[in-house]
C-alpha cells in the first residue's frame, strides 16, 4: 500500500503496488507525471488536471479522476451498460485500490451517496419531535416508520435497506453515544 500527497491538500490517496506501477511506469502515465501532481478536487476525489489550448486561443481543462482511472485500467471486465459509473467500497474517495473501486449503477450511485438530511442520516427526517424512516423503491417512496429518535429510524432503514438492495444498498453508520 502507498499513501501519495496531494499537491493542494494534507489529505494523501492511497494506492496499491499495482496503481503505483501503473502510473510510474506507463509511458502516458509517466509523461504526464500523475503520482507527483495528484490533487484533490473540489468532489473530494484525487484527480489529475491538465490544461491545454484550443484552436480557438482559450483553454481547456482536461480531468483524470484517479479511481476512474483505476477502474479502467484494472477492472475493465466489470464495466457493463448498466454498471458505467465509479465508486469506492468504502465510501473514501481518497483510498484508490482496486479492490475498494467498482463498477455502479447510476441507482447504486445515488443510495451510496453521502446523506444531505439534517438528522444525518439518509432516509431519516425529523417532523415536530420524531424521526420518520423513509426508502425509495422503484421510483417511489416508502414509509419505514416513526422513531423516538435519529438513530432507531437510521437502524430501520438499514434493515429495509438490507432486504431490499443487499450489498448495494446504503447503509447509515450511527454514531455511538448520541
Amino acid at each position: 500500500m502507498y499513501e501519495v500527497k496531494l499537491k493542494n491538500s494534507d489529505e494523501k490517496v492511497i494506492i496499491d503496488e499495482k496503481v503505483h506501477k501503473y502510473l510510474t511506469t506507463d509511458s502516458k502515465m509517466k509523461k504526464l507525471d500523475i503520482i507527483n501532481r495528484l490533487r484533490r478536487h473540489s468532489s473530494g476525489c484525487a484527480v489529475f488536471q491538465k490544461t491545454k489550448p484550443t484552436k480557438d486561443g482559450s483553454f481547456k481543462i482536461e480531468t483524470y479522476y484517479l479511481h476512474k482511472l483505476v477502474a479502467e485500467k484494472f477492472k475493465k471486465a466489470d464495466r457493463s451498460k448498466v454498471k458505467n459509473l465509479v465508486g469506492t467500497v468504502n465510501g473514501n474517495k481518497l483510498d484508490c485500490r482496486i479492490d475498494n473501486v467498482e463498477w455502479r449503477s447510476r441507482s447504486t450511485a445515488s443510495r451510496k451517496r453521502k446523506s444531505s438530511s439534517s438528522a444525518g442520516y439518509t432516509g431519516v427526517y425529523k417532523e415536530n419531535h420524531r424521526y420518520r424512516a423513509v426508502i425509495s423503491k422503484d421510483r417511489r417512496s416508502m414509509h419505514i416508520g416513526m422513531f423516538a429518535t435519529a438513530e432507531e429510524a437510521a437502524m430501520a432503514y438499514n434493515k429495509i435497506s438490507r432486504e431490499l438492495y443487499g450489498d448495494e444498498g446504503k447503509i447509515n453508520i450511527i454514531r455511538k453515544g448520541d
